[in-house]
């Protein structure tokens, strides 16, 4: 198995598990966690920056238009995901979200065949028909549009895409998109304070570190993402995606006790079983070829 790939699986067992440190800070509002994210997410970059002493270089390449534009707008795409993403899981719709990141795949899936020119072959269209079918039932078992799963695969899918043609290597990328997001989360910080409705350094020791330690959380499966996306194809890292919602998905029946019907297992099921057969072809596929599909 590829570097790309074991990169991917890290990232998404991360992304997967992360319900249950935002539930443990479920007290503090949304949007400053958000911020405390950002916040302390670029203090660790820069920290990494600074020891490795790549600011030169950093700062070189930062000031270049088009690479401010790219990362301006994986910025917006990866902030709108985290509001919508945090809100969510601690509205009890953990359920939800993992629907999201199930749809999510799929549209990756569509980007990179539409716009990359990657191919898929006969069984892995049949994976993806399987997988689009399960999405479009479960849409339809929760009698509404569901905008929050809607929102969360759209923006990530954008953002993967978006991350394809950075030029930047991770850590300086995402030192860049964390710096354009830096001043916004501190003024949203700073206006809770003014309010008197700020939680850091008014709450429990615990409560504080784990607000810190959320940069860690953000930026390491950030890391092994952008790694990953320049190293495989966009079709492949589509359908690992699916083992972050897996993981939200258990955590919001079996954890937290989010109600589902046989209707929502039926779903999944057909998702799930869409994920299977996508592995199993790539698995035989890869034993007739005697040449990786891509280069490290």
């Amino acid at each position: 198995m590829s570097r790309g790939v074991w990169y991917a699986v890290g990232a998404y067992i991360v992304w997967g598990l992360l319900p249950i440190y935002w539930k443990i800070l479920k007290g503090v509002p949304a949007l400053q966690l958000i911020s405390h994210r950002i916040i302390w997410s670029f203090v660790l970059l820069a920290l990494i920056v600074a020891i490795w002493r790549e600011w030169r270089a950093f700062f070189a390449n930062a000031r270049a238009p088009r690479v401010l534009g790219v990362y301006a707008l994986a910025a917006v795409l990866v902030g709108v995901n985290w509001l919508t993403y945090v809100w969510a899981v601690n509205a009890g719709h953990i359920v939800e979200t993992s629907l999201g990141y199930f749809i999510n795949p799929l549209i990756s899936i569509v980007f990179g065949v539409a716009l990359l020119r990657e191919r898929l072959r006969a069984w892995q269209w049949v994976a993806v028909g399987l997988a689009g079918t399960g999405v479009v039932y479960l849409t339809f078992d929760y009698g509404r549009l569901p905008w929050i799963a809607l929102t969360l695969a759209v923006t990530f899918a954008l953002y993967g895409l978006v991350k394809k043609f950075a030029p930047l290597g991770s850590v300086h990328g995402l030192a860049l998109e964390t710096g354009i997001l830096l001043v916004p989360a501190l003024g949203v910080l700073a206006a809770a304070e003014v309010r008197g409705g700020g939680a850091f350094l008014h709450s429990s020791v615990s409560t504080n570190l784990l607000l810190v330690g959320a940069g860690v959380v953000t930026t390491v499966p950030l890391l092994l993402f952008a790694s990953a996306a320049r190293r495989i194809p966009l079709t492949l890292i589509g359908v690992l995606q699916y083992i972050a919602p897996t993981l939200q998905f258990c955590l919001g029946v079996f954890v937290y006790r989010e109600t589902i019907t046989a209707h929502t297992l039926f779903g999944f099921g057909l998702v799930w079983a869409a994920l299977a057969l996508f592995g199993v072809e790539g698995v035989l596929s890869r034993r007739q070829s005697p040449f990786p599909a891509v280069a490290e």
